[in-house]
């Protein structure tokens, strides 16, 4: 009862923001939304064509696989993602990273759930592992977004999160505007498995945004190094293949 009212009162004065608007979300019944039913018209989900080895989505129904994935071979077995990277998300994620947002986490969480989760059951992943952040970054930043979508995505499924399998030794250069070749050398040797003594078949890594596919390459080749048999991959948002 105590807990309860304490929480009535943090969400008067601290009222839970929408991840896609940054305004407090509004209440129906007596509970705060996670988000603007408005803004949730707004969202761009993949749509049910897409690249069967990233994810993007891609226009046509005679095309597998993206112009991207068509041309080069990626380490990890598969992968997917919720949303379309579009403007509102962006600016989102932005705020989730850089501006302090962490509370965004469940609503991400949920909508990975939602969008991809019959694929990750179909996959059956033993785990699921965030990308990490080098200590410095995280440092600075304060927690490794990734961890906390996958922490709150393994919630929604009821699958275990290890975010301590993997580390990122390598503080590498930012990758925004890194070609893919640039990406593939600026990631070398970045990642290493920090538990040697346990051991996964199956591994879901969770990032929030897919690009190239670099970062989860290097990390799957690390874990394929290790022993783990499957790689999967799956991001918040992507861009749209061709």
């Amino acid at each position: 009862m105590q807990k309860s009212v304490i929480n009535a009162v943090k969400d008067v004065l601290y009222p839970g923001a929408c991840p896609l608007c940054g305004k407090p979300a509004p209440v129906v019944e007596g509970s705060r939304l996670l988000a603007c039913p408005e803004c949730l018209d707004e969202l761009e989900t993949v749509g049910n064509v897409y690249c069967l080895k990233c994810g993007k989505e891609i226009k046509g129904y005679d095309k597998q696989y993206c112009y991207d994935c068509a041309r080069v071979k990626h380490v990890y077995d598969q992968g997917a993602a919720a949303l379309a990277y579009t403007e509102n998300i962006k600016q989102s994620i932005y705020r989730y990273k850089y501006k302090g947002k962490r509370e965004y986490a469940e609503w991400y969480g949920q909508i990975l759930a939602k969008e991809c989760g019959s694929r990750i059951r179909m996959w059956g992943p033993d785990v699921i592992v965030p990308v990490p952040l080098h200590p410095k970054k995280l440092k600075s930043r304060g927690y490794n977004q990734a961890a906390l979508m996958a922490k709150a995505l393994g919630r929604e499924l009821g699958i275990n999160v290890d975010c301590d399998y993997l580390a990122r030794v390598h503080n590498t250069a930012p990758m925004k505007k890194l070609t893919t070749e640039e990406r593939i050398k600026n990631l070398k040797n970045a990642f290493i498995i920090n538990k040697n003594d346990v051991k996964y078949n199956k591994i879901l890594l969770v990032d929030d945004i897919y690009t190239t596919g670099a970062t989860v390459d290097a990390c799957a080749a690390v874990l394929k190094a290790g022993g783990v048999r499957d790689v999967y991959c799956i991001s918040l948002c992507v861009g749209k293949g061709i």
